[in-house]
């Protein structure tokens, strides 16, 4: 199934749906949540999904699992994606809170073959295989730390936000405790207790994070250094290797699975 509703189909009784969906460059999903399970993988470009408490960067050929009746909002960055839509008793071990997880080649196939598949497909076929494979598969994947946590602390949060938007390697403690009228050691004690970081792991995760979609797009990681204000692309190549585990040309014009 391509380009259409998940509401249209949400009620047959199917385990597994798949749709494909075509956005238009730099499109926002507004805020909506499903009552299945969803697998959000991005066929190509890059999504940023928010929920109430942070915020996942998803590169072209990774996913990220969105728990039932979860409220998110999707930042579309010339993205295609392919969504698997999963009855909540399919998969007892969903994780409560969104992950975003490497995908391996051999579920991206089933993934893309899924897509093909007839919304309402005979049961013992070769199309309830292909589903039956896809939920043994899911339970494989390899969890990646591509989330930024948000604190619920509402001026602390507000700040985490302007700062997503704009995000400085070099942006002082200091600045966020004027703002707040707080000590360093509040901070620090305000951060560790909202986001399980310190201030400087949030900053740097924020940054790196940041930098896929412009990686995406082709900018050359000296350029992407500097736009976070690192003082020079190896401290921002280390700070990557570090969170990511790949260097930044690992994630420069990836190429997904249509």
């Amino acid at each position: 199934m391509r380009n259409i509703p998940v509401a249209e189909v949400d009620g047959l009784d199917r385990a597994v749906l798949a749709i494909g969906t075509d956005y238009p460059r730099d499109h926002l999903l507004v805020w909506h949540a499903h009552r299945r399970a969803q697998v959000l993988y991005a066929a190509t470009g890059v999504m940023r999904v928010e929920t109430a408490d942070g915020s996942w960067t998803i590169p072209t050929a990774r996913a990220v699992l969105i728990p039932p009746t979860v409220r998110h909002q999707v930042t579309m960055t010339g993205v295609s994606t392919r969504s698997l839509y999963i009855e909540p008793a399919a998969v007892p071990w969903f994780p409560a809170r969104c992950q975003a997880v490497d995908v391996s080649a051999l579920l991206r196939e089933l993934i893309l073959e899924a897509v093909e598949m007839a919304p309402r497909y005979p049961e013992h076929s070769r199309d309830a295989a292909v589903a039956a494979l896809v939920l043994h598969e899911l339970r494989n994947l390899t969890p990646l730390p591509l989330d930024v946590p948000l604190p619920s602390d509402p001026r602390l949060r507000e700040l985490c936000e302007a700062f997503l938007r704009k995000p400085d390697i070099h942006d002082p403690p200091g600045r966020w405790c004027a703002a707040l009228n707080i000590s360093e050691r509040t901070l620090a004690r305000l951060f560790r207790r909202g986001t399980g970081l310190s201030f400087s792991q949030w900053r740097q995760r924020a940054c790196v994070l940041h930098s896929l979609r412009h990686l995406a797009a082709g900018l050359p990681v000296t350029r992407v250094a500097a736009m976070l204000g690192y003082d020079n692309p190896a401290a921002y190549t280390a700070a990557f290797g570090k969170l990511l585990g790949r260097p930044p040309t690992a994630y420069r014009n990836a190429k997904g699975l249509m």
